[in-house]
């Protein structure tokens, strides 16, 4: 069981977030009502996107690390 207080848990959070913000980003209506600040508390989902999209590679190799990791070695 992965808690938000250990490191592995942080990470695997980090990546579900950044890769739902990316997701959200390719969802027009979620993208308008979600994505539209780029400043503030809200520009964290916008940032996240952008991270998603741009490197989406590397997010997509560390998600598949990080699944082998949870599931098989801890």
């Amino acid at each position: 069981m992965t808690n938000v207080y250990s490191l592995d848990g942080i990470l695997v959070f980090g990546l579900l977030f950044v890769c739902t913000c990316a997701y959200f980003k390719k969802v027009p209506r979620l993208k308008t009502w979600l994505l539209s600040e780029k400043k503030g508390v809200w520009g964290v989902f916008y940032k996240a996107a952008v991270i998603g999209t741009r490197l989406h590679a590397a997010v997509a190799i560390a998600c598949v690390v990080m699944a082998f990791y949870v599931l098989f070695v801890k």
